[in-house]
């Protein structure tokens, strides 16, 4: 009998320290840890585990511990795999390529569309995945689990979450993709906002779906100079009382390489929700970001960005940041 290879498994570190000014004065705060486990436990087998570790005022020692994703993975045949576990839900290029390691990302935090809650960032359930299909390496995933207002371990009613996304490759850097994502959320479950971080209850059974097309390009191959994200998801929530309101999020981000490490970069974000919103809060948001980032090397990156939030509801705010991001 052959004995099987041994078990190769990778723990990986990020964390993030910034300095901020806000309101007339410095601050310093520390982001986030982000514990990053991968396992190859056969051929076919793997998983992958990411928990963070970060500051809450809430918690007894002033940090909580959250569990962002646990995938067992099974590639059955070619490039095809069924994955179970908890998920980013795949709807958009962002959610779906950049974990919680900052190093990686473009600009300091993430685009509003995810900071404000717009869309389910995690997913607990089942998905079958296909990557890199013929001549134009197209992408599949197709996701059924726990619903909106459901936890880790259940689901909070018969309803299940269905996500639905692809994507195409048709040149080296572009990468064109397409979602939907469907849910039903029960009368009676809590809404969680994350804007305010007061919960709700949904006084009606709400329909929501929603769409998003993605588009990402980045000339590394050739010039190494200009790289572009642009995605937009459109919600349309359904209740019994108020019929369907629909509401659009949006951002943009643009970065030029000048040199192998210094990259200048502007990102804008737009978020319009409808009068008689009845899911999201309905505070219109429009924001500007600019900023250089300074790649030491691939786990060391310096940010330097200003930022500036304009809301309906609540005073606009202006924030100056410098970020180290680092991998470990």
């Amino acid at each position: 009998m052959q004995r099987s290879a041994a078990q190769r498994t990778q723990i990986r570190g990020f964390a993030d320290i910034s300095t901020f000014y806000q309101k007339g004065k410095i601050n310093f705060g520390f982001g986030e840890e982000d514990l990053f486990i991968t396992s190859e436990i056969t051929q076919r087998l793997s998983f992958l585990g990411e928990t963070i570790f970060k500051y809450s005022p809430d918690s007894p020692t002033d940090f909580n511990i959250s569990i962002e994703r646990i995938i067992l993975k099974y590639n059955y045949w070619g490039n095809h795999s069924v994955l179970i576990g908890k998920h980013h839900t795949p709807i958009n290029y962002w959610n779906d390529t950049y974990h919680h390691g900052k190093v990686f990302f473009p600009t300091v935090d993430r685009p509003l569309l995810f900071a404000e809650g717009f869309i389910p960032l995690h997913t607990t359930g089942i998905s079958l995945q296909g990557q890199n299909l013929g001549r134009l390496r197209f992408g599949y995933n197709a996701m059924l689990g726990n619903g909106l207002g459901s936890g880790d371990a259940e689901d909070n009613n018969m309803f299940k979450s269905v996500t639905l996304a692809v994507h195409v490759k048709p040149s080296d850097g572009l990468r064109l993709g397409a979602s939907l994502y469907h849910d039903v959320i029960s009368k009676g479950s809590t809404i969680q906002n994350h804007t305010t971080g007061i919960n709700t209850i949904a006084l009606s059974r709400i329909n929501q779906d929603i769409m998003t097309a993605s588009v990402y390009y980045n000339d590394s191959i050739f010039s190494k100079k200009f790289e572009l994200l642009v995605e937009s998801s459109m919600a349309v929530n359904k209740s019994d009382s108020l019929g369907a309101q629909r509401a659009l999020a949006s951002y943009a981000y643009a970065g030029l390489r000048i040199t192998d490490k210094v990259i200048p970069y502007v990102r804008v974000d737009d978020i319009r929700y409808s009068n008689k919103e009845v899911y999201f809060l309905d505070n219109n948001t429009r924001s500007f970001v600019g900023g250089v980032r300074y790649e030491l090397s691939y786990l060391a990156v310096f940010k330097l960005e200003y930022q500036h939030v304009k809301t309906r509801m609540y005073n606009n705010s202006d924030n100056i940041i410098f970020q180290v991001a680092v991998g470990f």
